[in-house]
């Protein structure tokens, strides 16, 4: 099934560059902190760097590889971790607030704070932080370019 307009494939592209990001901070984490011999800071650290560099080379050599860099590959890559960064403190208050300000304090609640309502805001934000501050607003031309795949 072909996405449906560029938004759409935006979205798409934007989405499998989130999983495998997500793949490699999940294995990064588990082999740091078990093998690895990490503590469990450390080990969330560079799983996440790791994850925001595997993150943003999905979505400039795919999602967005028809936008030139409007500046060095290396600004762009340090705003592109910074809008990471601000989604990361968003699934950080959403657990915090969920946790301390209301008292939902099981298990359970924790990873449908954290993992689930924080990280769809989360995800939000770093969709439209990516593709408004790190990529730039689609062009006419973007727009008229075929779809990847097509």
């Amino acid at each position: 099934m072909r996405p449906r307009g560029p938004l759409a494939a935006e979205a798409l592209g934007f989405a499998a560059a989130g999983a495998a990001a997500y793949a490699v901070d999940l294995a990064l984490f588990v082999w740091l902190r078990g093998p690895g011999g990490f503590g469990p800071l450390t080990a969330k650290a560079l799983s996440f760097l790791a994850a925001c560099t595997v993150a943003y080379a999905g979505n400039a050599l795919g999602t967005y590889r028809r936008r030139p860099p409007a500046v060095s590959r290396a600004r762009q890559y340090g705003v592109f971790f910074a809008v990471n960064l601000a989604g990361a403190v968003v699934q950080l208050l959403c657990l915090a607030c969920s946790h301390y300000l209301l008292g939902l304090t099981t298990p359970r609640d924790d990873v449908i704070s954290g993992a689930g309502v924080g990280m769809a805001l989360a995800t939000v934000l770093r969709f439209w932080g990516t593709r408004t501050f790190v990529f730039g607003a689609a062009t006419a031309r973007d727009e008229r370019a075929p779809a990847a795949g097509g």
